[in-house]
């Protein structure tokens, strides 16, 4: 056992009075602190109501609006709110992403209702069946929900038809509305009678319904003013109102991801690139195509299909095909990077085949620009590097070797040997010449038989007599 020091007894000793002294006195203020905050407890301000959350679904269903309408009822959860109100004027878009909406409107916690102030058309209505309950502002409609391509067309697919129609039947049985009435706004072979409304739709037609006849056959359950008229229906009035509503990015999201608009993008990129690469010289083509592409990945990372992974795969991939243009790699390096950037555009988008689609198509159309351009632009081109131009012609001022034809049959001596080139005396004038291999030795007699240009070829010559 160790000895103590005796100042240090000291101080021990010192501090364990204080702390004999000090423990009792926290367990009693520990004990009195709860008792305190019991007894404060009724002075405090009740919390505040539920929130009534609105949230828009406008303009085109697509992507960037299934993105944006996560974020808002995650938004409302956190709120703790009453009831979502869903307020809808669209004239529809995509299947795909209506059917996610549906999915989230379907499975929320808390209760939804649809208020349709304008236009619940195809994707529209199928998101409006999927609420709890559903009111009509003045002049609103809800129906027509035949499946249409990118064009407008309208599909004409039995499986396609017949898979919607099964989608927007579900959603109206859901809530306990006339499956029939659903499978009439979207299959033209229905045909249904409405004696509610006193309408009967033939075979061949859409059905539509307005804002009273969507009250009258049971597919709404009121109609409303405005919106504070929904939440008098809902009994909110004495809870606070909050709209979520689009942030710039979220807004600028939704229209890049729009099919046309991403092609269009990748249209800009790949023929803005492919410019400054074969044309350079530019700098607004390469500046077009750098912004296009970044465009591109900012409005797909907003919305949540494209990740970090998927950028730096295509800048890897970029930076590859131009490492291809100044290392010997066989081709590997252009490979390596065409499939990155291809892999960084597909996985980006919102599913795997609308990518390819879309950069399918835009690859098309920048080789027709990119053609176009060349066409036009050729003298400015790479290849222009490695062919030499510049012309010598006598316009320019260039002048050739004289010609000396004059000179054939001319008759003189050889200043040095010939082996077999070297110089002869013609008269008074010397000149360079070569035989056609022969060795002519200095002092003999030699005559020119041929001149072409600066040459001039010689051969012995015998004096007849």
């Amino acid at each position: 056992m160790g000895i103590m020091h005796p100042l240090w007894r000291k101080r021990f000793n010192k501090q364990g009075r204080l702390v004999r002294f000090l423990l009792p006195a926290l367990l009693i203020l520990g004990m009195l602190i709860p008792a305190a905050g019991v007894m404060a407890a009724p002075a405090s301000t009740p919390p505040l109501a539920a929130p009534i959350v609105v949230i828009p679904v406008e303009h085109t269903i697509e992507n960037g609006l299934e993105r944006f309408l996560q974020r808002a009822f995650h938004e409302a959860e956190e709120l703790g709110a009453k009831e979502i109100i869903l307020e809808i004027d669209t004239l529809g878009g995509s299947v795909e992403a209506a059917g996610n909406i549906g999915q989230l409107v379907k499975e929320s916690k808390i209760p939804t209702i649809a208020y349709v102030r304008g236009k619940a058309i195809s994707a529209g209505t199928y998101i409006a069946l999927n609420a709890n309950r559903i009111a009509m502002g003045p002049g609103s409609s809800m129906g027509a929900a035949a499946v249409v391509d990118a064009t407008g067309k309208e599909v004409d697919q039995v499986k396609i038809i017949s898979y919607w129609s099964s989608r927007m039947s579900a959603a109206a049985e859901l809530r306990g509305r006339d499956p029939l009435v659903a499978q009439a706004m979207v299959d033209k072979r229905m045909g249904i009678s409405l004696p509610q409304i006193g309408r009967e739709v033939a075979k061949g037609d859409i059905l539509t319904l307005t804002a009273g006849e969507a009250v009258k056959v049971g597919y709404a359950e009121t109609l409303v003013a405005d919106r504070q008229a929904v939440v008098a229906f809902i009994g909110g009035e004495e809870h606070p109102l909050v709209e979520i509503n689009l942030s710039i990015a979220e807004q600028l999201s939704r229209w890049i991801t729009q099919p046309w608009v991403s092609v269009m993008l990748l249209l800009i990129g790949i023929a803005g690139v492919a410019i400054e690469l074969f044309v350079p010289g530019f700098g607004i083509a390469g500046i077009l195509g750098i912004l296009g592409f970044a465009s591109y990945f900012f409005g797909h990372y907003i919305a949540g299909f494209a990740g970090v992974e998927e950028i730096v795969l295509f800048v890897a991939g970029f930076f590859l095909l131009v490492m291809e243009m100044f290392v010997a790699s066989f081709g590997i390096l252009g490979v390596l990077g065409a499939l990155c950037l291809f892999g960084g555009v597909v996985l980006s988008a919102h599913n795997m085949k609308l990518g390819m689609a879309n950069l399918g198509i835009a690859f098309v159309l920048a080789l027709i620009v990119v053609f176009i351009f060349i066409r036009v632009f050729r003298k400015r081109g790479v290849w222009n590097r490695f062919i030499l131009q510049d012309q010598l012609s006598t316009q320019e001022g260039y002048v050739s070797a004289v010609s000396r034809v004059e000179l054939v049959g001319m008759k003189g001596q050889s200043l040095t040997p010939l082996r077999p080139s070297g110089t002869a005396l013609f008269g008074e004038e010397r000149l360079d010449v070569v035989t056609d291999g022969e060795f002519i030795s200095a002092g003999s007699p030699v005559v020119i038989t041929f001149v072409e240009g600066s040459r001039i070829v010689v051969k012995p010559w015998k004096d007849p007599s």
